[in-house]
């Protein structure tokens, strides 16, 4: 059966999305209303058909929003102000936002039924296969991912609860975002100090991702003591390589909540626990 999408709006992501849409023989629709000349290419050779706002709304079985954060509640904003699309439409707010926004973006839009969706990959172009996730109503959920199956992107429902899958989203895109930029400021400080090809001899004897070794939080929290104050030194050859120190700062701000917690045995459980309470103990009245 062919279903008509709305994509808002589409960049290289929403775009890439759009195409796969299009080999599964389904009417993908964008607004060409104030957008770039490298959107309307994009939109162009994806085979999307451009339509104003407001008919888009109105004419779209899905609305799949995929565009910059800041601006997805603003766009959630204005479909409700269209009339929250035609009977049925299921709106997907498949950004990188807070749990908490997208409870927002349903609250704005109910009663038109949202599903909490989280893109992790590379766009679905050259051979990549992006994993789509999806939390929310389970009728709906299973009808979005039934609109991508046998395309390159890989659709995962992960439950009814509206802010799984931007949980998901968030807690991963934390960890690979900042290692990037510490890769970034630790590469920048070897350089200046001539030791880069040394640093990253180092650096490829490991093959394994730190985050998949929880085992090792409550050693990080029984060790905390000792490397916060290393961590102050690490800021300080940031700041004399002319390097931003702040991550190095903020890291052993976070060591420090688990001072009381020196040379303790403690399982994961006890380490998260002991570094939330911390954290409310921090936290303003």
């Amino acid at each position: 059966m062919t279903v008509t999408i709305g994509l808002l709006h589409p960049g290289s992501m929403g775009a890439a999305f759009g195409a796969q849409l299009r080999t599964r023989g389904h009417v993908v629709l964008w607004c060409p209303d104030g957008r770039s000349d490298a959107t309307r290419s994009r939109a162009e050779q994806s085979g999307l058909e451009p339509e104003a706002l407001p008919e888009l709304v109105s004419r779209s079985d899905v609305l799949l929003s995929l565009c910059p954060p800041a601006a997805a509640e603003e766009t959630a904003a204005q479909v409700a102000e269209l009339g929250k699309g035609g009977a049925g439409t299921i709106y997907v707010e498949a950004n990188a936002v807070s749990p908490s926004r997208v409870q927002r973006i349903a609250d704005r839009l109910d009663p038109m039924p949202v599903i909490d969706a989280a893109v992790v990959g590379s766009p679905p172009v050259s051979g990549k296969y992006p994993t789509l996730y999806l939390s929310g109503p389970s009728k709906q959920a299973d009808r979005i991912a039934e609109l991508f199956a046998g395309t390159d992107v890989r659709p995962h429902v992960l439950g009814d609860s509206i802010g799984k899958a931007s949980a998901l989203k968030l807690t991963y895109s934390s960890y690979q975002k900042v290692s990037r930029v510490l890769a970034a400021v630790a590469y920048g400080a070897a350089e200046t100090y001539g030791v880069a090809d040394e640093l990253l001899e180092i650096a490829a004897k490991r093959t394994r991702s730190y985050l998949v070794e929880t085992d090792y939080i409550p050693k990080t929290a029984a060790r905390a003591w000792r490397w916060g104050p290393e961590l102050e030194d690490a800021a300080a050859l940031l700041a004399d390589a002319g390097l931003p120190d702040s991550l190095m700062h903020a890291a052993a701000a976070t060591l420090a909540r688990w001072d009381n917690n020196r040379d303790e045995r403690l399982d994961i459980a006890g380490a998260l626990k002991a570094l939330r309470a911390q954290g409310n103990l921090d936290s303003p009245s």
